[in-house]
């Protein structure tokens, strides 16, 4: 069955995301300020995000999707 489009994003990805912006010193704010995106949201799981966030989110990490998505 497909997910509903108001489902949270699953938690690993939440976590990748919040190890991601935690191991390079940034807070929520700073990365809001660089690319518009409400990551406090998405850490949240208050609002579900778009293959297009999460590449502009890798891009700004400095990591690709596909090294974003390994091991998960």
């Amino acid at each position: 069955m497909l997910a509903s489009p108001v489902d949270p994003l699953p938690l690993e990805i939440v976590h990748r995301l919040q190890r991601l912006r935690r191991a390079r010193g940034l807070t929520l704010q700073e990365v809001y300020d660089a690319t518009g995106i409400h990551v406090a949201r998405l850490e949240a799981r208050k609002t579900n995000m778009r293959v297009a966030t999460l590449a502009v989110l890798c891009q700004y990490y400095g990591i690709s999707l596909a090294e974003f998505f390994q091991g998960l």
